[in-house]
């Protein structure tokens, strides 16, 4: 074999191997090249679904920002109707008919005397323009007498001296026990469905 022989089959081999060595860096490099996608890809699909899952945070989050808004509206406007109802009851106590607000003031006062002894001082106050009344309803009681104006729709509120009780039985504390008592009952009435 001349020299020539050995240095070409060197050369042969030393291209082989370079061949070799390059061929195996491309698939270095397309390895390289397709992790790095995968990796960017699977980088690419995590930030999305972590944008999705902020975007549906903040969709629920608006959500339920405006029902409870809504909500909040609702009570108050319902709260609104419920003061309206009160007063428009309030203003019908204030305008009763004369024989029904004495029938009721003389309920009241009745209903009072049983807190009182027979022999007691009592004094009834009320309505100022109920004083007539409450002066003449205090004449078929002994003991009772009328004493003044208390801030009022009706009623009265009696007063022991000797006792120290006080009945307040005006409209306005029979009004509030109803509607405390009838406060849902109304409001079904008025908002359901």
């Amino acid at each position: 074999m001349s020299l020539d022989n050995v240095v070409e089959d060197i050369r042969d081999e030393a291209r082989a191997r370079a061949e070799e060595i390059r061929e195996q860096g491309e698939r270095r490099a397309e390895e390289i090249v397709e992790t790095a996608e995968t990796d960017a890809e699977e980088l690419r699909e995590a930030r999305e679904e972590d944008v999705e899952r902020q975007i549906a945070q903040e969709r629920e989050r608006a959500l339920s920002s405006a029902k409870l808004e809504s909500k909040q509206e609702r009570l108050e406007a319902r709260r609104d109707v419920l003061e309206d109802v009160r007063s428009r009851v309030e203003a019908e106590l204030v305008d009763l008919p004369q024989e029904k607000r004495e029938e009721l003031t003389q309920a009241l006062l009745e209903d009072a005397t049983t807190e009182f002894d027979e022999d007691e001082s009592v004094s009834v106050y009320g309505r100022a323009d109920d004083a007539d009344l409450l002066e003449s309803l205090c004449a078929e009681y002994d003991g009772f007498e009328y004493a003044g104006e208390y801030e009022c729709l009706g009623g009265v509120v009696v007063e022991g001296s000797d006792s120290r009780v006080r009945v307040n039985n005006t409209f306005d504390s029979v009004l509030e026990g109803v509607w405390e008592d009838n406060l849902k009952d109304v409001s079904q009435k008025l908002f359901d469905q």
